[in-house]
């Protein structure tokens, strides 16, 4: 070392800072690299993005090159360090010497290389895994030997180094991957369209379904001009039909189909009896990604949900499915018409019947959806009987003041959304 010109010194410590620096900035960045953007990468034949991913295969291998490397760098650094320091100042200087070589290595081949990194991990760590691939080629033999003991020593701890499954992310963390990053690449409506596909699997079609007692039925024991009026003046475009209530359903008919023969001055109810199709029946509780795939399979737009004894409890339309994908049509502004009314002190009245479920989505409030569906059911198995007019009780923190009541249902109530209590213990 004596031999050995001071500069070609300087320019080695440098060369070796320079290396450590490499070696530390790869591990950050392929530790940080994002690896959605990979797979991407990947299935473009990316060359930088394949090796990449050949390294990232095996963890256990590229963490040794790359630490073998670090310390092969950092020793020869405090060795010339050493060096250089008795060259410069004696054996008294060997202190100074390692608090500055201490200081740059921190600073120049740690904390910085590092920092930029893990700010741009895909900058740094395509182009390494070139290096990185050519180094754990030749050190090969010796990498295998430090896997080997590693790996043995983790083993003891009862550690399975080739477990893949923490890598594999549940649906809720899905949905946090996409409302951290989705939102600086996806519009805000596409994004909350994916949520809403994200969630189809833990919603079922009683939630979405028309219950029983809000159907539009045409009943055959009507006289027929008012079953002709009904069907002109429908808003939808099938409607189911039954011979004295829905208990004794006949099949489901297409009010496109029979309207052009209502003119027909000897048109009767066996008009309608003539176009019945067959209704089609789905038990409570199915998944609406199963009813999706369903309406898919057998060409259909309309099912009648039915309970566990096989009576008819709703109706649910393809519409009804899709608008849990792409929203409700309606504007939120609109307050469901007929459901939802305003009033001056910021109160609302709300009938009953509406499906909690659809009250929250409509009008952004946090009532309890477990249990019963409806806003009704919702109050009856709080109080555990009919509740009297004027009777106020807090549901998840809501006002509700009981406004009319009707046999054995509550009708109307008055929400007050602007007293809500947050964290209350009354709610169901």
């Amino acid at each position: 070392m004596d031999s050995v010109p001071l500069a070609v010194l300087l320019a080695l410590l440098f060369f070796l800072i320079i290396c450590s620096a490499f070696f530390s900035g790869s591990e950050t960045a392929l530790m940080a690299l994002n690896r959605y953007r990979l797979r991407h990468l990947v299935a473009q034949n990316n060359p930088a993005a394949l090796r990449t991913q050949a390294l990232l295969n095996r963890p256990d291998r590229l963490l040794a090159v790359i630490l073998l490397g670090n310390n092969v760098v950092n020793i020869l650094a405090t060795v010339l360090a050493t060096v250089i320091a008795l060259r410069f100042w004696g054996e008294s200087g060997l202190a100074l010497g390692t608090g500055l070589l201490t200081i740059v290595v921190l600073l120049f081949a740690e904390v910085a290389p590092k920092t930029l990194a893990a700010i741009k991990p895909e900058r740094v760590a395509l182009p390494a895994s070139w290096l990185l691939t050519l180094l754990l080629f030749i050190s090969y033999p010796f990498v295998r030997l430090i896997n080997g003991f590693s790996n043995s020593l983790l083993r003891l701890f009862g550690v399975n180094t080739t477990d893949a499954s923490g890598a594999q992310l549940s649906r809720e963390e899905v949905k946090t991957f996409l409302n951290d990053t989705g939102g600086h690449q996806i519009q805000a409506d596409q994004l909350e369209m994916l949520l809403r596909i994200l969630d189809m699997n833990s919603v079922v079609v009683d939630d979405v379904m028309v219950p029983r007692p809000e159907l539009d039925l045409l009943d055959l024991d009507d006289g027929w001009e008012e079953l002709r009026e009904q069907i002109i003046t429908s808003p939808y475009s099938r409607l189911p039909v039954c011979r004295g209530g829905i208990d004794n359903l006949l099949g489901i008919v297409s009010c496109r189909r029979v309207i052009p023969l209502l003119g027909d001055d000897e048109a009767d109810s066996k008009l309608i009896e003539a176009h019945l199709q067959p209704a089609e029946f789905v038990p409570e509780g199915t998944t609406l990604t199963n009813q999706l795939l369903n309406f898919r399979q057998n060409r259909s737009r309309l099912v009648m949900v039915v309970n566990e004894y096989g009576d008819p409890i709703g109706l649910v339309t393809l519409e009804d499915v899709m608008a849990e994908i792409v929203g409700e049509l309606s504007d939120k502004q609109a307050l469901l018409p007929g459901v939802v009314h305003s009033q001056d002190d910021n109160s609302f009245l709300v009938r009953a019947s509406v499906t909690v479920r659809e009250l929250n989505r409509q009008m952004d409030w946090s009532l309890p959806e477990e249990g019963a569906k409806t806003l009704n059911g919702q109050i009856l198995d709080y109080l555990e009987e009919i509740p009297a007019t004027g009777m106020s009780i807090r549901l998840g923190g809501y006002p509700v003041e009981i406004i009319k009541t009707e046999d054995n249902a509550v009708v109307m109530v008055r929400i007050r959304p602007d007293r809500k209590i947050e964290d209350v213990d009354e709610a169901p």
